[in-house]
């Protein structure tokens, strides 16, 4: 169990720096191309497989219990070591993780992105899943942001170089607004170590914020938070991701949206709720208030990019629709009770696989009539995909009503969730802000399937008009990439058990001071 998670976390970097180096031989085939992206296949097919037989062999009777860990000194003047593990919290964000890394590496494979050399894609992609992992399965504060800062690079330079319209401003933007919050939260983090005297997040998270001050917690809660909300990205630190997501390709925008917006809500529940216990009941009313501001922020964006003649774009209002659906996170979060956390730990799998296949989805769409443009999509020319392409279509409408959080599908039991923990927060906090906070949520839900309908009605139906072109249905490749997406929805909405389970204990034990 110890080399599985070392050899999760290390095996993307390796397969990086291969990715870089001439292909032996017998490896090159007769399209060097094609053998770099069936090299990120590999890697992250292995990684894969090794994260499935890790979650097989996890002890799931004690979900609570750091697992498959390693505890090594690394800079034992700052008492600083590479210590990983694993736990019912950490667990399903990296099966998620290793699975949407290697869904994005077999789409490649057989729809190559556009833009210069696929053996530096590949390599920017597995170095992005090195970092996103190392983030999930670090137990020490500093790894914890040089993992955290290990992705921005990558997708920096995914967005610049295989990007679309625009993809320069939107690089630059994404990484100057994530690089700003992390320089404070590196002095938040600092601050805990240096006051604590360790940097170990299990002894931290043990210690429940009683080596702390009252003041040290609020400033560390300020600073960490403000970092961690701008990866998140709550509202009113939001405003990278739109341009982000609308320039990036889409296996850019399924990471982002898949993985890199857990990283900063991760950090919440990991860091700020169990080592400054304190610090986060004093923000927490001002953190929910900014996440329904959020939610109702996201969804009227989308409605206004929906309606006829606004020229908006799929991409760009799906993303608009992420700040919406981790509003919700950040509300279960700021209850700071099992319910509300376990919520937003729920919605937050089930943005990764919902979200993560509208982008698979819209691309496939993007690439079949060239653009994303709603009005041109639903115009004298419109996609009408269920006479079109019925199988794209109906995937597509599949996945908008499983965004909503219809019952039954994974979406609906994260919100639920949430608004069950905001109606009774943690003793302390007031529970008729709580209440209204609570009252604005269930709003943002219908306006949420709003959007998501106008979307379905506009793109999905329409009168089969004769094709200038043929347009294909989903391809065995897409097929393959989607269903694994399209199953977990079902299966984490008809047996939601299956990962409250694991995080539930766990979220006990942590919001308990380390005390199962």
């Amino acid at each position: 169990m110890q080399f599985l998670l070392a050899f999760i976390v290390v095996a993307p970097l390796l397969g990086a720096v291969a990715a870089l180096l001439p292909a032996p031989p017998g490896l090159r085939g007769r399209n060097p191309d094609q053998a770099a992206l069936r090299h990120g296949v590999t890697v992250t097919g292995a990684v894969l497989v090794a994260a499935l037989v890790l979650a097989a062999g996890f002890d799931h009777d004690h979900p609570s219990r750091m697992q498959a860990t390693t505890d090594i000194s690394w800079i034992p003047a700052l008492d600083v070591r590479i210590h990983l593990g694993t736990d019912g919290i950490s667990l399903p964000l990296l099966v998620l993780t290793a699975l949407l890394t290697f869904l994005c590496a077999l789409h490649s494979y057989f729809k190559p992105p556009a833009g210069p050399s696929p053996k530096a894609f590949v390599a920017l992609v597995l170095v992005l899943e090195s970092g996103t992992l190392a983030t999930f399965a670090v137990l020490d504060l500093l790894l914890f942001f040089l993992a955290f800062e290990m992705v921005l690079i990558p997708m920096y330079f995914l967005i610049a170089r295989w990007g679309g319209d625009r993809k320069q401003p939107a690089a630059w933007k994404f990484i100057l607004y994530t690089l700003l919050g992390s320089v404070l939260m590196l002095l938040g983090l600092l601050l805990i170590g240096l006051k604590s005297g360790t940097f170990d997040m299990v002894a931290l998270a043990t210690d429940n914020g009683r080596g702390l001050t009252a003041s040290v917690q609020v400033i560390a809660v300020l600073a960490i938070g403000i970092g961690l909300a701008v990866k998140t990205p709550m509202w009113p630190l939001h405003s990278w991701l739109p341009d982000a997501h609308t320039a990036a390709p889409t296996v850019g925008s399924v990471l982002l949206a898949g993985v890199l917006l857990k990283m900063g809500t991760y950090g919440f529940v990991r860091i700020l709720l169990p080592v400054t216990p304190d610090g986060m009941q004093a923000f927490a009313p001002y953190l929910a208030a900014f996440a329904v501001v959020g939610i109702l922020y996201g969804s009227l964006a989308c409605l206004a990019l929906a309606r006829p003649g606004a020229k908006g774009d799929l991409k760009r209002l799906i993303a608009y629709s992420s700040v919406g659906h981790m509003g919700f996170v950040l509300l279960g979060i700021a209850t700071m009770t099992p319910t509300g956390v376990n919520g937003a730990l729920f919605a937050n799998i089930a943005h990764g696989l919902i979200t993560g296949l509208l982008f698979f989805l819209v691309g496939a769409v993007k690439d079949r009539y060239g653009t994303a443009d709603l009005d041109t999509l639903a115009g004298a020319t419109g996609a009408a995909l269920y006479g079109r392409t019925p199988r794209l279509g109906g995937l597509l409408a599949f996945a908008a009503i499983a965004s909503l959080g219809l019952p039954g599908l994974a979406g609906f039991w994260g919100e639920m969730l949430t608004l069950f923990g905001a109606f009774d927060p943690a003793e302390g906090l007031s529970r008729p802000a709580f209440l209204t906070f609570m009252s604005v949520g269930a709003f943002g839900t219908l306006l949420t399937a709003a959007y998501m309908l106008i979307v379905v009605r506009r793109v999905c139906m329409g009168e089969k008009r004769e094709e200038p072109r043929p347009v294909a249905d989903i391809q065995t490749y897409e097929f393959a990439a989607w269903t694994p997406l399209a199953a977990l929805t079902v299966l984490a909405g008809l047996w939601p058990a299956v990962l409250l389970g694991l995080t539930d204990p766990a979220v006990q034990k942590l919001l308990a001071g380390g005390k199962s």
